[in-house]
């Protein structure tokens, strides 16, 4: 399964849009967002014109209201943080790099990690994780970019949005 990665749109509906034709071309039926969507008008776009499962974790700079998502059903909060299992894959979730050693703090297994807040494309690794930042969707201090994340073959890709 491919599963979509963004980060950082800092409300920029043009980009998410466009990034939403794209991944369609893929059947991309789950969205990871690491952070800063911003405000609730943003959120509920992208709950609205996506129709599969979205992870959302919670940015330095998102302006919403932790009960304001439970409004929109196909989006799944996790928090600052979170390490769900998807498609059998245990994978971490964070913005701030920092939450990073908190993640592998309380879960040696973290086949990936997904983080965002620096805007800069990136994969890396730390002990046994692949790390992972998809950079700014919203295209601030860099090209717009988000990441696609087979877990079937466990890869990650970064691409520009275009």
């Amino acid at each position: 399964m491919k599963i979509a990665v963004i980060s950082d749109s800092h409300d920029n509906l043009a980009n998410i849009g466009l990034f939403l034709k794209e991944i369609k071309k893929d059947t991309i039926k789950k969205i990871i967002c690491c952070g800063d969507l911003c405000n609730e008008d943003t959120m509920k776009y992208l709950s609205e014109n996506f129709t599969g499962t979205i992870y959302i974790i919670k940015g330095n700079a998102d302006n919403y209201e932790d009960e304001d998502v439970l409004k929109y059903k196909n989006i799944k909060y996790l928090g600052r943080y979170s390490s769900p299992l998807l498609n059998n894959v245990k994978i971490g979730m964070c913005h701030e790099p920092e939450y990073i050693s908190k993640l592998l703090e309380k879960h040696k297994d973290l086949t990936f990690i997904f983080y965002g807040h620096t805007h800069k494309p990136w994969i890396s690794m730390r002990e046994n994780s692949t790390l992972v930042n998809p950079g700014t969707l919203g295209g601030v201090f860099q090209k717009a970019s988000f990441a696609i994340f087979d877990t079937t073959k466990k890869d990650v890709k970064l691409k520009i949005l275009h």
